[in-house]
């Protein structure tokens, strides 16, 4: 009678990952993440006590439809590194616009909307967060990214804030080039056009950049609660620790870290690898989760809590609540809104991980 061989039960480690993103895979995934891939205009479903979504819904139908037509440099190019091609007909209208309101209003669905409505093929069209752009930038080097970019129709970048002020003038000058290149332009934010940088670095001192970014964009305002906790129940309260680390050797495909040391970690991985740092995970079981000692720290997490609720990764933990992993000085600071987004995500993913916990 065979042995049958022995299999490791122990769950996968964020900890024990350092991906490595080659560029073609930052070109290749610049499109919509999972969570939003099939969302649509009709999906959307507005409060109806506040007009500005509907309005939203029918301002970006109409762009959308105005970024028809065949695209200049024919059907055959491919997304890939180099991108050339012929300059695209010049849209009509504005050459942006602009998706401003608070968190959990439905930006990102909007604006993954507009990508999917845009009549071109996903070749021509590109959708990505502020920290996977300026990566791109990095990897592929200025020139090379307006080359690649520059042949598209469209460009949608997600959570659009500036943080310190080279991505001030780095992103002021791209994107200057993308709209001379013909390329229409939508982002999302949650500070107007013309109040990027404040309370974060001397933004009276890069005012030019600022008021040159905020002159593509036609600010489109949203106002509403935060749709992912409308109606429904609080998130649960943290479990124990050994709940949660039953539940990771429980759950194919789940994680197993201690909170401080994955913050740690963190530190050593850039921003923009967060995405594949979560490639195949089926949940994010965290121990001793505790107050985030500061603000580089504050500002890894909410990068790592975008990349897992993009990709709808449910997240179990003990130690404190998601509302207190921020301090009140945080929280009333130049970031606070990027800390109530994190807060309302991570809630959301800790109510969909509820039922990993057997008792």
């Amino acid at each position: 009678m065979g042995i049958s061989p022995i299999l490791d039960p122990s769950p996968l480690s964020l900890c024990a990952r350092e991906p490595h993103v080659p560029a073609e895979r930052l070109v290749a995934e610049m499109v919509p993440p999972p969570r939003f891939d099939s969302v649509r205009f009709d999906t959307y479903i507005p409060d109806p006590k506040q007009p500005s979504q509907p309005e939203a819904v029918r301002v970006l139908s109409s762009f959308a439809a105005g970024l028809g037509g065949a695209h200049a440099s024919g059907a055959g190019k491919k997304r890939g590194f180099l991108g050339f091609g012929k300059k695209p007909a010049a849209p009509t209208g504005p050459r942006g616009v602009y998706l401003d309101g608070g968190y959990g209003v439905g930006k990102t669905h909007l604006l993954a909307s507009l990508w999917h409505a845009t009549p071109a093929e996903p070749a021509y069209k590109a959708f990505g967060t502020f920290v996977e752009l300026t990566n791109l930038v990095g990897a592929l080097g200025f020139q090379q990214t307006v080359r690649t970019l520059g042949g598209h129709r469209l460009l949608c970048i997600d959570e659009f804030e500036l943080d310190d002020p080279g991505d001030t003038v780095l992103v002021s000058s791209l994107l200057g080039r993308l709209v001379e290149a013909g390329v229409a332009l939508a982002a999302t934010s949650n500070t107007l056009p013309g109040k990027l940088g404040e309370g974060r670095f001397a933004s009276a001192d890069f005012l030019r950049e600022i008021q040159g970014l905020s002159a593509h964009f036609r600010p489109l305002r949203i106002d509403g609660d935060d749709y992912r906790h409308r109606g429904l129940p609080e998130a649960p309260a943290p479990f124990t620790d050994e709940q949660v680390t039953k539940a990771a050797y429980a759950t194919e495909g789940a994680s197993l870290d201690d909170f401080p040391h994955l913050l740690e970690h963190l530190a050593r991985v850039h921003p923009s690898r967060y995405g594949a740092l979560t490639d195949d995970l089926k949940a994010v079981c965290l121990t001793d989760v505790a107050a985030v000692p500061d603000q580089s720290t504050a500002l890894r997490l909410v990068v790592l809590a975008d990349r897992l609720y993009d990709r709808e990764i449910p997240v179990l933990t003990s130690g404190l609540p998601f509302d207190q992993l921020f301090s009140e000085e945080m929280l009333n600071g130049g970031y606070k809104k990027k800390y109530f987004r994190a807060i309302s995500r991570l809630t959301a993913l800790a109510r969909d991980a509820k039922g990993l916990v057997h008792e």
